[in-house]
């Protein structure tokens, strides 16, 4: 008696494992659509039923980009936080999570350690990247189609490395320049502070210590290290003895200022936009001085 149970719960198990390793993963082409307007107690995405595949895709415009295995685009929501949705309900319906029932895998060009999952509040297990959980657009149609990006300046697609993909030169997982250049900006409330070579705000992290990063993981996704290849270069007004440089815990060269490191932010589009100061009381423009506003 004990050997056929024994014998029935290995077969049960090696089921399980198979259905693992040869199932598809949902996309929307294969999701039953929502209509977006009116309330539905049907779920926005249908149920996953194998690993999720995630790979990377070359888009003219935008680069690389994170895709499923048919090719349709991935993105992220500036609005959750590490490793947890936000988005349900009229939300999901719009932009499915990408969902899985075993560990999702990478394709070529994705980093393995950076996937993983979270699981949302109806039970389903999301796929995230680098702490991002990962979504489709109702409207992408083919593979191919990144008509969510920038969707009310919250929804962007995601690089290999991890980062959403914005017009902000930094996040935009753009290459570090050999070397970064700092410049001086004005602004009418908050006077002058430290921008980079195209305009774009420069913050400082309160919970840094001198020289030393503290803003790593989903953190980092939101506030991107300003980077160098080589010594950072000072513009006008700039003290050229203040610049400096910090090493990441992934070898990257982070530009410091006062052994303040610098960083972007995500929320600002254009040159001259201030929205990351004072964000949480942590983040703040640093003036020329060396010193937060």
């Amino acid at each position: 008696m004990k050997s056929k149970l024994l014998l029935f719960s290995l077969t049960v198990i090696a089921l399980v494992a198979s259905a693992c390793a040869s199932a598809t993963p949902v996309s929307p082409t294969s999701a039953p659509v929502i209509p977006v307007t009116g309330p539905t107690s049907t779920p926005a995405a249908a149920p996953a039923s194998g690993p999720a595949a995630v790979d990377v895709s070359q888009d003219s415009k935008l680069g690389s980009i994170l895709v499923d295995s048919k090719g349709m685009t991935l993105y992220m929501y500036t609005k959750d936080t590490a490793n947890t949705s936000s988005c349900y309900s009229s939300c999901a319906t719009a932009w499915p999570p990408l969902l899985t029932t075993c560990a999702p895998t990478a394709g070529t060009g994705v980093d393995a350690s950076l996937l993983g999952t979270t699981t949302r509040t109806d039970g389903s297990t999301q796929v995230t990247y680098n702490g991002l959980p990962l979504y489709y657009w109702i409207k992408d149609k083919a593979a191919g189609d990144t008509t969510g990006q920038g969707v009310q300046n919250v929804w962007y697609v995601v690089d290999p490395s991890g980062k959403p993909v914005t017009s902000a030169p930094a996040a935009s997982g753009a290459a570090a320049s050999s070397g970064a250049m700092v410049n001086v900006g004005q602004d009418t409330k908050l006077g002058s502070f430290l921008v980079d070579s195209k305009g774009m705000t420069l913050y400082l992290y309160t919970k840094d210590t001198p020289n030393t990063s503290n803003c790593y993981g989903g953190c980092a996704t939101y506030w991107p290290p300003l980077l160098t290849t080589g010594a950072p270069a000072a513009g006008s007004g700039v003290t050229a003895s203040m610049l400096g440089t910090t090493k990441r815990t992934d070898g990257t060269t982070q530009v410091t200022y006062n052994g303040w490191p610098l960083y972007y932010y995500i929320g600002d589009k254009a040159a001259g936009d201030t929205t990351g100061e004072n964000v949480q009381n942590v983040w703040f423009v640093i003036t020329p001085d060396g010193m937060q506003k």
